[in-house]
């Protein structure tokens, strides 16, 4: 089939290289415009953009879905689109200009987890089982009959990076096993009224640590927010930001919520139930390192009643 294929970040790349194996004829990639990148902030190509560039396939960086990119879509004459994590939102003058319409791939079972940050949701929630899902669009967010969808475990450690790229990796055979019934005149079921959650973006307000949770809590925000926006407290005034906690038995009298304690192997941080270790941190102005080699570099080591502010 003619496809066009819109994506914009990592997440994009295995559907599109999966597209292209499979045979389809790729008319024109959609990606997101060029964006400042880097410590010089310089403009650089999507992700998207620069395999679709490598494989010499015809690139297209829209700014907005107006009505010249209905009239530059309806002239790649697509028979079907396909979209993972393109970043525009596609207005119905848009979904009309191709015939078989647009099949995305989304991160999760719907219909839960509707929106934009689906496997962080589904981590913070301690969901332990994501999923990917295909399904038409239609003008209603996420809300599209479905093709086919496809579980997938979420590991006890996982974070949300982690599962995002297992998820991308076993998607891609999913959307073009999807694009193969739309070939074939398979027609996608509706999706159910029942079980409707959304998935609003995390923003870096969201994931401030309340140290007062319970650790098993705290753990899921931290994964959740893994490798972004990354959990954070602060420190003596300074935002200090949390990669990765761990449960862990500590000997002496436990910790009150936000108290620090460290030693050379371990950092340790009370909660609203058991002490939890700091496994990795990034203080501000530093690189991330394990919570015990930022104890150590610490002048005069972590003195007792040190503890996290607010």
């Amino acid at each position: 089939m003619r496809v066009i294929f819109a994506g914009t970040p990592d997440t994009a790349l295995p559907s599109l290289r999966a597209i292209v194996d499979a045979g389809h004829q790729v008319v024109g990639v959609l990606t997101r415009p060029d964006a400042p990148a880097g410590r010089g902030k310089k403009l650089a190509a999507s992700p998207v953009a620069a395999l679709a560039d490598s494989l010499g396939l015809p690139v297209f960086k829209p700014e907005r879905p107006d009505a010249a990119l209905v009239v530059e879509v309806a002239g790649l004459r697509a028979d079907v689109a396909a979209v993972v994590a393109f970043g525009m939102l596609l207005p119905r003058a848009l979904l009309d200009a191709v015939p078989r319409g647009w099949v995305n791939l989304h991160f999760s079972l719907l219909p839960r987890w509707r929106g934009a940050a689906p496997i962080q949701r589904a981590i913070w929630a301690g969901d332990v089982v994501s999923g990917v899902t295909t399904f038409r669009i239609v003008e209603q967010l996420d809300a599209g009959p479905i093709y086919r969808s496809l579980p997938v475990p979420i590991g006890p450690e996982e974070t949300s990076g982690e599962l995002l790229a297992r998820c991308a990796e076993l998607g891609g055979p999913v959307l073009v096993d999807s694009l193969s019934d739309v070939a074939a005149g398979v027609e996608p079921v509706p999706q159910s009224s029942a079980g409707v959650t959304l998935a609003p973006k995390i923003r870096p307000d969201d994931v401030r640590i309340d140290w007062t949770q319970p650790a098993q809590q705290i753990d899921l925000l931290v994964r959740a927010a893994n490798p972004a926006p990354i959990a954070w407290t602060m420190l003596n005034g300074q935002r200090f930001q949390v990669l990765k906690v761990a449960p862990g038995e500590r000997s002496g009298p436990p910790l009150a919520p936000g108290e620090l304690a460290g030693d050379r192997r371990n950092l340790w941080v009370g909660s609203g139930s058991t002490d939890l270790r700091l496994v990795q941190v990034k203080a501000f102005g530093r690189k991330p390192m394990t919570g015990a080699e930022w104890a150590r570099g610490r002048q005069g080591g972590i003195a007792p009643g040190t503890r996290f502010d607010g």
